[in-house]
Formats: C-alpha cells, structure tokens, sequence
C-alpha cells in the first residue's frame, strides 16, 4: 500500500490506552562514533529528554490520538515533575502516577552520527512500581481496551497486571524488552500479543538464526508454530531497518512481512517505543494486528529522524506531511 493508504489509518484511532511501567529522565550526549571499552571520547552538549519505554510508548499513542492513562511512579527528585509534565503535554493523563521518595528513573544515552545508540538504565521509582500499587489502580487500569506492558518494571508487577487486565477482557500487549528469556508462566499466559525483536525471538524461541542475517529467506513457518508452542497465538517481529514480520495463528494470513519505511535517520532512540505505542493505539482502536504494525513502520521511521525519544514523536498532522509525495 501507499504511505497516503497507511496513513489514513490515522484518522480511525480513537481508542483507549493503559499503559504500566516506566518514565526516566534520559541525559543524552551525541557523539561522532560510540566510545569502545575503557575509551573517553568527545561528545557534544549534554541533553535533559523525556523517557523511559512505558512513558514512551503511552506518549506516542497519545500523540496519534488515542486517549492513554499511565500507571506507574516517579521520585521526588526535579525530574518527576518534569518527566509529568512532557507526558502531560503529550496528551497522557497521569492522574494516577504514584510519587515515591528518592530519585525518578534515569537513562544514560550516547548517540552517534548514524543514529545509532548505547543506554544504561538506573530504575530508581519504576522499582517501586508494587503489586499493592496495581491492586490499588485496578479499578482505572481496566477502563481501556488495550494494555501495554514492558519489562522495565519488576517482573511480579508486570505479571499482576497483565492477569488483572487480562481478566477484565482488556487486551494485553507484551514487549518482551529489556528481554528476558525466562517469562513467568502466568504472564505468558495473561498476555495475548508479543512484541519482540528478530534476536530476542530467536533467543525466546532457541532457534537458531539465519546465516548472514538472511531474515528474507527465514522459515517463518517454523517461528509462527515455535511462537504458538510458547504460548502466543499473535506477535510481532520487528527487524529494525528492514520492517517487520507479524505471526498470527488466528488470521488468514498467518505470516505478514511488513515493508521497511526508509528515512534519513539521526537517532533510533526511543523509535521501538514509538512503533510499540502505534499498535497499542492501533489495537484499541480496532485494527487488525498487521494494519496495527504497517501503521507504526511510518510513526517509528518518523521518530528517527528527531532527537530523543518521546521529543521526537508526531502528531498525526505531523507525520502525514512527512510522507507527502512518497
């Protein structure tokens, strides 16, 4: 399809968003290439952005117009109010965001030229994102239809509210990410769609790679019954620049390769998230789980091509003038 096509889907999201898990501030340096093992290289000026893969993925849904709660805790430290505010503006309602003592979530990003990128995460309050928190917000967590959860957050916390969600017939969504390979049974069982990337798959799944990379020639077949035999019936496969592969057992199509969107990239951060946001706005707006992932190729392809990560997420006005012509 035309990006004109894709991006009419645009116009249908309407639909409503929780998300749990975690906000951090992330101090970002860019540099002309990333520093090796015991180097000191010669960055540029230091940069306070919005961050944290939860509080991403629920501003990048919100940006493209779905309505989105967020779940989860900041400090009591400048960078909470901060970290409330980008998501305010954003258009994510935050009303039950706990405040803790101590510091908020930070990230520690290097940027190189190529967009590339390392990060370290301090959890600070996303560590204090309790199952007693979840049980107390369970009432607000299940009014959306669609619930996004990531890995950033301890894991019995993610698992509780994957099963409270999941319970209520509300959708979840999983980004198996910072990857684990060792998901809990429960969670598993209380998450209906994965999102992983092609080496976390293979690790999830203990399958072997393709030699030289070659995704294009991967049996699929083989991951889409692997995937299903671990416990998930729908996911998607995303291959950085070179799209994405959704599995889904209970489609006609069971094996879908979405086509990458091709931009002058300058940074990747936080472009995951912005892909994962789309489909959990995409989801709760009622689209199929493939039209979902064609849909966040073009808003994920759109962050990378700004700093930051949710400083370089579009609205929808934004990100259908973006693709004009193309």
């Amino acid at each position: 399809m035309s990006a004109t096509e894709v991006l009419s889907a645009l116009d249908r999201i309407h639909g409503t968003v929780s998300v749990i898990g975690s906000m951090n501030a992330d101090y970002t340096v860019t540099a002309q290439r990333l520093p090796g093992p015991g180097e000191t290289i010669t960055g540029g000026p230091l940069q306070l952005l919005p961050g944290g893969k939860s509080g991403n993925q629920a501003a990048a849904a919100a940006r493209i117009g779905a309505t989105v709660q967020m779940f989860g805790a900041v400090g009591s430290d400048s960078n909470a109010d901060f970290l409330l505010g980008a998501l305010g503006e954003a258009g994510v309602n935050t009303t039950h965001v706990r405040r803790v003592p101590g510091a908020s979530g930070t990230t520690v990003i290097t940027v190189d030229t190529t967009g590339e990128n390392t990060i370290v995460y301090s959890p600070g309050s996303n560590a204090q994102v309790t199952v007693d928190y979840v049980e107390s917000v369970r009432e607000a967590l299940v009014r959306s239809s669609v619930l996004g959860l990531c890995l950033e957050s301890p894991i019995e916390t993610v698992t509780a509210a994957a099963r409270i969600c999941h319970e209520a017939g509300v959708k979840v969504l999983l980004n198996d990410s910072p990857f684990t390979p060792s998901l809990p049974a429960e969670l598993v069982e209380a998450s209906d769609i994965l999102l992983v990337n092609e080496h976390e798959m293979v690790q999830l799944l203990g399958i072997d790679e393709p030699e030289n990379d070659d995704w294009d020639g991967f049996d699929w077949g083989h991951a889409l019954e692997a995937m299903h035999g671990f416990g998930f019936e729908q996911a998607i496969v995303t291959l950085g620049g070179d799209g994405s592969v959704v599995l889904d057992s209970t489609s006609a199509t069971p094996i879908q390769r979405i086509a990458p969107v091709r931009v002058n990239a300058v940074d990747t951060t936080g472009c995951g998230d912005s892909f994962m946001g789309t489909v959990l706005a995409g989801l709760a707006s009622g689209m199929a789980l493939s039209e979902a992932a064609e849909l966040a190729s073009y808003v994920s392809a759109y962050a990378a091509t700004g700093y930051g990560a949710q400083a370089s997420y579009g609205n929808a006005a934004q990100i259908r003038e973006a693709y004009i012509g193309r």
